[in-house]
């Protein structure tokens, strides 16, 4: 990687797009399944396969179901078992987030899967988002030991919620990695390395894709987004290398 450029993460959800994203120049992976619900564990056998293509950063979704981040105890021991199963097939790192019922950092609990995840590194996705106080969270977050925060600044995406990722950024210093994610483009990925302070990015880049039945059944749906069934993403070799030419160069404003 050159010294000029900062690392690069992509979530994903198949191998074909894990590949692409290796080819492309991305450094890390998060592997997910169900992106349509923003992510959750993905199957041992994706893990296991994805492990097998690519050498890359392989960091792994811990979330058992989507919907929100206050979970069962039931729900926490499955966050367990894929931890461990994360670690056995072969993970980088592992990523998750834990609330209570106030919106607040379960501390506990995110700090017995940060401790249970090791040696992996632990990624704080955006629940931190959901959270009622994100400096507060910030702190919470770090005291569990959790090496990155991913965040879009509490907006919707990382463009709106710029001017607090750079509060997060100046608050975090040393202690804890704050990787902006959420609509990052092509068209604004510079911008957002340079004024945020970031130092590391994470990333889409989901293409839809038809489905290659030629047979449609337009009366039933699978699931709760009528014609999913007949559409999927896949991330293109051609966007990373796009998203990485728009990186250039760039170096993150320490101020």
């Amino acid at each position: 990687m050159p010294e000029s450029r900062i690392p690069l993460e992509i979530c994903l959800d198949s191998v074909e797009s894990a590949v692409a994203a290796a080819q492309g120049g991305a450094d890390r992976v998060e592997l997910c399944a169900d992106l349509m619900e923003g992510g959750i564990t993905p199957s041992a056998g994706l893990i296991a396969a994805v492990r097998q293509k690519i050498s890359i950063g392989l960091q792994v979704m811990i979330r058992p179901r989507g919907g929100d981040f206050c979970y069962t105890a039931y729900e926490f021991e499955i966050m367990r078992k894929d931890t461990r199963m994360a670690k056995q097939l072969g993970a980088n790192g592992v990523v998750f987030g834990i609330l209570d019922e106030d919106g607040k950092v379960d501390v506990n609990r995110t700090r017995e899967l940060v401790e249970l995840a090791r040696p992996l590194n632990v990624t704080h996705h955006r629940a931190f988002d959901m959270t009622n106080d994100l400096f507060r969270a910030l702190e919470d977050i770090i005291s569990t030991g959790a090496d990155r925060i991913l965040t879009s600044g509490g907006e919707a995406t990382v463009s709106a919620g710029l001017a607090t990722i750079q509060r997060l950024i100046k608050a975090a210093g040393s202690r804890i990695a704050i990787m902006p994610g959420g609509g990052i483009t092509v068209q604004d990925v510079r911008q957002i390395v340079e004024q945020s302070g970031a130092r590391e990015i994470h990333v889409g880049l989901a293409t839809e894709l038809p489905s290659p039945m030629r047979f449609h059944n337009p009366k039933v749906a699978m699931g709760s987004v009528e014609g999913y069934e007949y559409k999927r993403t896949v991330v293109r070799q051609q966007e990373v290398e796009k998203l990485l030419e728009a990186m250039k160069g760039v170096v993150p404003d320490p101020a």
